[in-house]
């Protein structure tokens, strides 16, 4: 369910985020093989949640030595447990079809500004605090080729912030892009250039701008929901849209009333 990325160097294979099971893993180990026969040589792993990096395991079968790449709150928090807690999500979620899917969490510690050279290729890394949570690495590739922006950006669907911080996550995207990336990775949905990236941005733009105007007249959040839905009425199509615009929106108030004390 979210979006692999291979990256070809000159030294090998780099896989970031190889999917949510041990299976999505071995499906990203057969796509390599049909498009080069090289190692994978590194895995980055963009945030704590599972469904984006319980696929390391297959990736170690494999390559018992390959480095796994994260940020330290995404290692510390995988050891406090959440790791056991995404194998047994991704079991129930799968129908058992998950089954044998173990936590491998990544083992190489990285922090913003890091850059991880291997072979012909750079890889810079941001971190700018909480965002989606406050695990989140996003990667630019060759300096402004590509950006992997993990899951502080959505395409096609309402992102789940409850881990996180709705204005920050606007902010850190805004911030990334300003490299002006030649491709935009999500971690869910097409990838594209400013174009997808602005649409995808704007349903949380639109959400938090119009939760603001809304407190300020002194509407409560649950009142509020109407002009909000209204307000994002090109995105109502959106998957989980239904199932998040409400909590969203209580979530930006509270986040909007803090920031007024």
């Amino acid at each position: 369910m979210n979006n692999p990325g291979i990256v070809l160097t000159s030294e090998g294979v780099v896989v970031i985020d190889p999917g949510g099971t041990v299976q999505s893993g071995e499906m990203v180990l057969r796509v390599i093989k049909k498009l080069i026969d090289e190692p994978v040589v590194a895995v980055f792993n963009t945030h704590v949640h599972g469904d984006h990096w319980l696929g390391n395991q297959a990736i170690r079968n494999a390559y018992p030595t390959v480095p796994i790449y994260a940020h330290a709150n995404t290692i510390q928090r995988i050891a406090n447990g959440s790791g056991d807690e995404w194998v047994k999500l991704m079991l129930d979620s799968t129908k058992g079809k998950s089954a044998g899917t173990r936590v491998v969490s990544a083992d190489n510690i990285i922090k913003n500004a890091d850059k991880i050279i291997i072979g012909d290729t750079s890889f810079d890394i941001m971190h700018y605090g909480i965002a989606h949570t406050d695990t989140d690495i996003m990667i630019a590739v060759n300096g402004n080729e590509a950006l992997f922006t993990g899951d502080n950006l959505f395409n096609g669907r309402l992102a789940r912030t409850a881990e996180g911080h709705i204005k920050r996550t606007i902010e850190a995207c805004e911030k990334a892009v300003e490299i002006k990336p030649g491709i935009i990775i999500p971690g869910h949905g097409q990838s594209g250039g400013m174009d997808m990236f602005n649409s995808s941005l704007d349903i949380l733009r639109i959400l938090y701008k119009t939760v603001q105007q809304q407190y300020e007249q002194e509407i409560s959040d649950f009142e509020m929901k109407p002009a909000v839905v209204k307000a994002l009425d090109k995105y109502k199509h959106w998957e989980t849209f239904d199932e998040l615009i409400g909590k969203t929106i209580s979530q930006a108030y509270l986040e909007i009333e803090q920031a007024d004390f």
